[in-house]
């Protein structure tokens, strides 16, 4: 059900700390780490702790939650220190998107060069 933990859900597992991740901001709502396979010098993923298998489905359901994700996305670029120099915050919706893990999550992205459209 959505909002309720997946027991097949990658991201759930990290929340409740079944699974390692190297955790970079953590709020009441929300799980910010690292991506194990880095886009860019900077890539972090926020995530919500309550599972929506995308932001749309969780921007319905929990809005204040997905602003959650929002600000925080904003914090981590700052801790990073790429806010001043910019960067790119995504949420990919969907297998054609190249979404992989079916939780709700934004990419955070900067450190070098971001063109557009992204290549």
């Amino acid at each position: 059900m959505a909002g309720e933990p997946q027991t097949d859900c990658l991201f759930c597992k990290i929340v409740s700390g079944d699974i390692p991740a190297t955790i970079v901001r953590e709020s009441e709502t929300t799980v910010a780490f690292r991506d194990i396979n880095p886009q860019a010098p900077t890539h972090v993923l926020v995530i919500p702790k309550v599972h929506y298998p995308d932001a749309a489905s969780l921007a319905a359901a929990e809005p204040q939650v997905a602003a959650d994700v929002l600000t925080e996305a904003g914090a981590v670029a700052a801790d990073e220190k790429i806010d001043s120099t910019g960067y790119r915050v995504i949420f990919n919706t969907g297998s054609g998107a190249g979404q992989t893990v079916f939780h709700a999550h934004a990419h955070v992205l900067g450190g070098r060069g971001l063109q557009w459209p992204p290549g």
